[in-house]
């Protein structure tokens, strides 16, 4: 890890360094232990005058591509002379800072960010502003307990459970609006016949285009040989999905067939021979989207 810049005032940090991961939650624990033990020890900040080499020597960090005159001013918490085992922090800095660690009061991580390939941000806050963001997240987790009638200690446990819960739930409207789009009881679509092929073909109201391949693929399963489409509205948006049985790719191609239906409600699309999928915002054009699927099956005879 290398330190790539840095941003401190009176009570915000911004800390940028190389890493190829996100840190952990229970690294930045340990970084705020870690932290918040040497600001109790209320060592004494000592600041030098010194020759750039000897403060890099002594074991302040310079930042690459910086340039430094013939004298620096070198900050540190801890015994610099006894070598940087000694010393917390060394740093190359112009800034006033604390007279002792203790003045700082107390140091909270807020956000660990990626900014760049490889380079990740550390953002905290100290002193009053410490005091302040820790009192506002304890009035967060306060009015969630009082909401949800419980104890503080409760609320996260309780929110994890309803997270579930809430995801349980959306399984099974998705569920039941795929089956009331079909007609309800999970029954197949109406089974047309276009030239020797069967096709299943339905303008869906309501139905997310996130949910057309697994429902594509059920009917696929269901037909065992044939072509699904859909064309699926939802919130003023348009999804075109088109699939093709294995035994009929070698004369029907889902991706040329979308893009039939595409044309028709303003969009582009694309994907495999046997599954395909578009989207556009011309929800009038639905079921002229529709009508042209079918009528490409026909001429692809």
């Amino acid at each position: 890890m290398t330190q790539k810049g840095q941003m401190v005032d009176g009570e915000r940090i911004r800390f940028d360094f190389s890493h190829e991961r996100a840190v952990s939650a229970d690294e930045l624990a340990t970084i705020e232990t870690q932290v918040n033990g040497v600001i109790l020890q209320n060592t004494k900040a000592e600041t030098k005058i010194m020759a750039p080499d000897a403060a890099i020597e002594a074991g302040a960090m310079a930042l690459f591509g910086e340039k430094y005159g013939d004298a620096v001013r070198v900050l540190s918490l801890g015994d610099i002379a006894a070598g940087e085992d000694h010393a917390y922090s060394v740093e190359l800095c112009g800034g006033t800072h604390v007279g002792r660690t203790g003045e700082i009061g107390v140091f909270k991580i807020i956000s660990e960010t990626a900014i760049a390939a490889g380079i990740r941000r550390i953002e905290a806050v100290t002193g009053e502003a410490a005091r302040l963001y820790l009192e506002a997240q304890a009035g967060f987790a306060k009015a969630a307990a009082e909401g949800l009638k419980i104890k503080i200690s409760d609320v996260p446990a309780r929110v994890l459970s309803l997270s579930k819960e809430k995801r349980a739930l959306e399984k099974e409207v998705s569920k039941l609006k795929k089956e009331l789009a079909l007609g309800g009881g999970g029954a197949s679509a109406a089974v047309e016949d276009i030239d020797g092929v069967k096709f299943i073909g339905r303008v869906l109201e309501g139905v997310s285009g996130k949910d057309l391949r697994t429902m594509i693929e059920e009917q696929k399963q269901k037909l065992g040989s044939g072509i699904v489409a859909f064309v699926a509205i939802d919130g003023g948006k348009v999804a075109v999905a088109v699939g093709v049985t294995t035994d009929l790719i070698d004369r029907y191609n889902a991706a040329i067939l979308v893009n039939l239906g595409a044309e028709k409600v303003g969009g582009r699309g694309g994907g495999k021979p046997d599954m395909a999928q578009a989207g556009g915002n011309n929800v009038e054009g639905a079921d002229g989207a529709l009508a042209a699927i079918k009528s490409g099956i026909g001429e692809s005879k």
